[in-house]
């Protein structure tokens, strides 16, 4: 019997990210998963039975999950471009949303989440669990501290040498996307680069983007959704690789690249801090049966150069973003919570995709 006190949840998309939504929702015990949609109908029957979803609530369209009145909470694991439409249509009948990332496949349609989340009082969260990666959250906590001073400079990237995902799939055609790996990797490293330097404003943008594997037909992972090597300007309409050097109010900069395919001996990931007292770098990649992390933080102790090796807590994870999300709903003050956060993440990488259109630099004033 359901509690009065539980929240019915249900999860719009049966990938691997919708699967994580799912999985995160049926560990608590004061929630129900009651319903899902997805258009793979197997996926759908199989799911369904996995975390007992009663027939009535298995929908091939999200929108009659929406019409159904049957939940408090959604996650939404989607293509890009369904973000948007789902969010607001839940939004609207009252549903607090938590949506993969990115928020949208651009700035504009990301502010009518927002806005349907201010209007109707509601949580509008977006899913970027990498910030709850427990190197990232330890040095979130030595940068509060000052123990790096005034972080300056930065730098953040994500690199694959070969992993373009869905070579011909919704991934790599813009309308879909919004993007390239600036959009769907890239912004996993912004966000975490301005989480750890505690938001600032970013001013302008310049940005470079790059297309020399996928369009032709090269760069492609060797998962999920295949290898294909002929490809049309139809499958392929996105950057495979970007960089950006973004200007932050009060002086500091940060350089911001990502890539699907490069000429990299493997792939890696990496934030740099630089500041007056201290730096510090998380990294990690590395082939895939040899892979590789490392956290480290360079200061000084009474003049004498010193190397710190805090002790890391376990990642966190899809769950933590879930349980967070939940948290808030719960909270005293959720319409705090509309989205305006990676708003501004959709702005960045709006402005840097017109940088790159206008190979000049661009404002993000006011």
């Amino acid at each position: 019997m359901r509690s009065e006190t539980s929240l019915r949840a249900g999860v719009v998309g049966l990938g691997w990210a919708g699967r994580q939504h799912m999985d995160a929702y049926s560990s608590q015990a004061d929630v129900e998963l009651v319903a899902l949609a997805g258009m793979e109908a197997d996926q759908l029957a199989l799911l369904g039975d996995k975390y007992g979803i009663a027939p009535e609530y298995r929908f091939a369209d999200w929108a009659d999950l929406v019409a159904a009145n049957c939940v408090d909470v959604l996650s939404i694991a989607t293509p890009t471009a369904l973000h948007a439409p789902i969010a607001v249509a839940a939004l609207d009948a009252g549903i607090h949303v938590l949506s993969e990332k990115p928020m949208a496949e651009n700035a504009d349609k990301a502010q009518t989440m927002v806005d349907a989340a201010r209007r109707n009082s509601r949580v509008l969260e977006v899913s970027f669990n990498h910030r709850r990666r427990g190197d990232v959250q330890v040095l979130k906590q030595i940068v509060d501290a000052g123990l790096l001073g005034d972080i300056y400079y930065a730098k953040a990237g994500w690199l694959r040498r070969e992993g373009i995902p869905g070579m011909g799939s919704w991934f790599t055609r813009q309308a879909k996307s919004g993007g390239g790996p600036m959009m769907d990797i890239g912004v996993h490293m912004l966000d975490m680069a301005l989480h750890l330097l505690g938001e600032p404003d970013v001013t302008t943008a310049t940005a470079a983007t790059y297309a020399e594997f996928g369009p032709r037909g090269k760069g492609a992972s060797a998962y999920g959704l295949g290898r294909k090597t002929e490809v049309t300007a139809d499958d392929f309409d996105v950057e495979d690789l970007a960089t950006a050097f973004l200007r932050l109010d009060g002086g500091g900069t940060l350089l911001l690249e990502s890539s699907w395919a490069q000429w990299i001996p493997y792939d890696q990931c990496y934030v740099t801090l630089y500041g007056s007292e201290g730096g510090a770098a998380i990294e990690w990649g590395g082939e895939p049966g040899d892979p590789y992390r490392k956290l480290g933080i360079w200061t000084e102790k009474d003049g004498v150069p010193a190397v710190l090796t805090p002790v890391v807590p376990p990642d966190g994870g899809h769950l933590e973003t879930v349980l967070q999300f939940l948290a808030i709903v719960r909270g005293d003050a959720p319409t705090e919570h509309d989205g305006a956060e990676a708003l501004v993440r959709a702005k960045v990488v709006d402005a840097c995709y017109a940088s790159a259109a206008k190979h000049a630099e661009v404002s993000l004033g006011g």
